[in-house]
């Protein structure tokens, strides 16, 4: 379907006000397409408008307890292990993928094999290496060095495991991609790239962007045609680049708090050359921050699942005091919850948590490296509908969680 046309927009400088009225039936970020006065094409545009609230995601968490700590005399792990993704090997075997943080914040991407008890909780981890050094210039600047924050996804269709990641480089924070058959040897991509729309009025490469995540099967794209999709949340604060630069916001966009982006590549291009994954179109936004416990800004963690309900998204939220500029925020707190996702339009959010899943309450999540902390990143599936999620700590250890259904 096609979303709504607005019919009387003003273009002003950069903000084009919308003058329209048609709304869904259920609550969600409503995109209009609008040109302005001088007939160009302008993007999709956000307006907030709430009709009824859905039911919030039928699901609790349960924290089952730290599964990782930073292996000490260990130099590679001397600032913490933290933010991990996961993955089912062909073997069967769950492997985790933490970010493993070095004495100034650099960091290398580790393999692990996860361990059970008799009762099916993961416990222990068996370490494996290393499997990604920030070894290339654009995951280098001057100060310090990281491939961070891994999501791993195994794309059936591709019959090849896609992991994204932070590459921490001389502008800033970008999105890296490798491909992996067999979650030991990985081949870079290299960064993704997003394709100038003039309907948005910036260029989405020129932002810090993190907290990528792929979704693990073809999704409609926005006119309907079978696409690869790809969440992830762009920076609009460019001062971080240049000192002065500013926040040049999309048209249309009068929140300038972080929040979550989709982007799309059609299936045809992908199988026609994998490293097609890297160059994506169609941006839309999905999410922003809209409850207290993620009032400073929100981002994806854990890849998304499909459930009968939709694209199950464990994501993070954060609160408190932001200090521009700082490389470890001491004045925040970050918390989990969930969204779901439309799956026939993954852009469109059905619901949200109103209160966060998880908060930073145990003494491991409230002290370390960067207090107040519970990052979501990783989340393995289980029969029936439950899933372990396993998360950051505090930016020093490693947690896991048990998500079940509450209805």
């Amino acid at each position: 379907m096609s979303p709504p046309v607005c019919t009387n927009p003003a273009h002003v400088g950069s903000e084009v006000l919308v003058g329209a009225t048609s709304v869904r039936a259920a609550w969600s970020a409503r995109l209009f397409s609008c040109r302005p006065r001088n007939g160009a094409p302008v993007h999709d545009f956000l307006v907030n408008e709430v009709i009824a609230r859905p039911p919030e995601p039928a699901y609790r968490m349960e924290r089952l307890g730290v599964l990782m700590r930073a292996a000490e005399h260990d130099p590679v792990e001397a600032w913490g292990v933290l933010n991990p993704a996961c993955a089912r090997g062909r073997d069967g075997e769950l492997y985790l993928f933490p970010r493993l943080v070095a004495e100034g914040n650099y960091s290398r991407i580790g393999r692990a094999r996860v361990l059970y008890d008799d009762h099916g909780v993961p416990v222990d981890v068996e370490r494996l290496g290393i499997v990604l050094e920030p070894d290339q210039s654009w995951e280098r600047n001057a100060t310090t060095a990281g491939v961070e924050d891994p999501r791993i996804t195994f794309v059936a269709a591709l019959d090849r495991y896609v992991m994204t990641y932070t590459a921490y480089g001389p502008l800033g924070p970008r999105i890296g991609m490798a491909v992996s058959d067999d979650l030991v040897r990985w081949q870079r991509l290299g960064t993704a790239l997003f394709q100038y729309d003039p309907g948005l009025g910036v260029d989405l490469n020129l932002c810090p962007n993190k907290d990528a995540l792929l979704f693990p099967e073809v999704v409609p794209d926005p006119e309907g045609r079978l696409a690869y999709a790809m969440l992830h949340r762009p920076t609009w604060d460019l001062g971080s680049i240049r000192q002065g630069e500013g926040t040049p916001l999309p048209y249309g966009l009068s929140d300038p708090r972080p929040g979550i982006w989709i982007s799309y590549v059609p299936v045809e291009d992908v199988q026609a050359d994998i490293r097609a994954l890297t160059r994506l179109g169609q941006h839309r936004l999905v999410a922003l921050p809209e409850h207290p416990w993620e009032a400073v800004k929100i981002g994806g963690g854990a890849v998304p699942e499909r459930t009968e309900d939709g694209w199950l998204m464990v994501h993070h939220g954060v609160a408190g005091r932001l200090r521009p500029g700082a490389a470890h925020q001491h004045g925040l707190s970050y918390a989990a919850g969930a969204m779901i996702l439309d799956a026939d339009d993954v852009s469109r959010v059905l619901c949200r948590s109103t209160d966060p899943l998880l908060a930073p309450e145990d003494s491991e999540e409230r002290e370390g490296i960067v207090p107040n902390v519970v990052f979501p990143t990783a989340m393995d599936m289980l029969p029936g509908g439950d899933a372990h999620v396993f998360y950051g700590m505090a930016d020093s250890r490693i947690g896991v969680a048990l998500l079940t259904r509450t209805d």
